[in-house]
């Protein structure tokens, strides 16, 4: 890769890195908090498309309406990768 040049590989919230790792760590604690293991793990999944859409600059809340009101719409299910943060145009 050309110094300056950004890579092709999508930037995930699951890779994190050193400076990230304490927010995704922070996040976990209030977890604890969403009343039952299935309101957790739907917690953690809003959480890592939040995360994620940061990492590739992208405005989260912005991102999370458009893509609900996408799949509210109809959106094909055989085309859900379009919907992905690196993916959001």
């Amino acid at each position: 890769m050309v110094h300056g040049q950004q890579s092709e590989r999508p930037r995930s919230a699951q890779e994190g890195g050193r400076h990230r790792t304490g927010t995704i760590a922070l996040n976990r604690k209030n977890a604890l908090f969403a009343g039952s293991d299935g309101g957790g793990e739907h917690w953690a999944t809003i959480a890592s498309l939040v995360e994620t859409a940061k990492l590739n600059g992208v405005d989260p809340q912005a991102y999370l309406a458009d893509i609900i009101a996408r799949i509210v719409a109809g959106h094909p299910q055989s085309q859900i990768d379009d919907l992905l943060p690196w993916a959001y145009v």
